[in-house]
């Protein structure tokens, strides 16, 4: 009889930990699933390409804004090039990237988190090499040619991953436009 109660007991227990796990569903948690979720949905949409990473831990999301130079050839991983980017997120994809909200506030729900082009158009390009950078940004630099304006999506883990970064959360898919500003590629080692 008392193996029966325990086994009971032990079975109650068992039950109430897994109907409470959904419950214990963290903020982080429903972040990355709803950054997932969009990054999947950008998967589907028919203007953007598919690129797997060089890591081989995944796959950017990209369609091509402008076209460069089809005769100059990509930057190497350990070359330094121009580039012009903004890069972005949003709080929460089901909204626009401004809005008002029922309390008639203005809601911005678009996050620019650094850009090299201000909000007049002036341009301050920045010398990076493609290892330097997160994996999504340097797969996406490493296949585009000078004059190359591409719109790029980057998952979380091939973005900042599962830790924070700065302004950006944890589990975050990224938008970038990115540009190769045409000039010499140095190797830098």
């Amino acid at each position: 009889m008392k193996s029966k109660l325990y086994l009971l007991s032990l079975l109650c227990a068992s039950m109430f930990f897994i109907a409470c796990s959904d419950d214990n569903e963290t903020f982080d948690d429903r972040w990355q699933i709803e950054n997932e979720a969009q990054f999947a949905y950008i998967t589907t949409h028919p203007d953007f390409t598919r690129l797997e990473s060089l890591s081989g831990n995944g796959h950017i999301m990209y369609r091509v804004l402008e076209s460069g130079d089809p005769n100059r050839r990509p930057p190497f991983s350990n070359e330094q090039v121009w580039v012009n980017y903004r890069g972005w997120f949003k709080n929460d994809w089901s909204m626009p990237a401004t809005f008002v909200n029922d309390r008639g506030h203005r809601i911005t729900n678009k996050i620019v988190f650094d850009r090299t082009i201000d909000d007049r158009g002036n341009a301050r390009p920045r010398l990076f090499s493609p290892n330097q950078l997160i994996p999504g940004f340097a797969d996406a630099l490493q296949h585009m040619r000078p004059g190359d304006k591409w719109e790029v999506w980057i998952p979380w883990n091939l973005g900042y991953g599962r830790r924070p970064h700065a302004n950006i959360r944890a589990y975050t898919t990224l938008v970038f436009e990115i540009e190769i500003v045409s000039g010499e590629m140095n190797s830098h080692l």
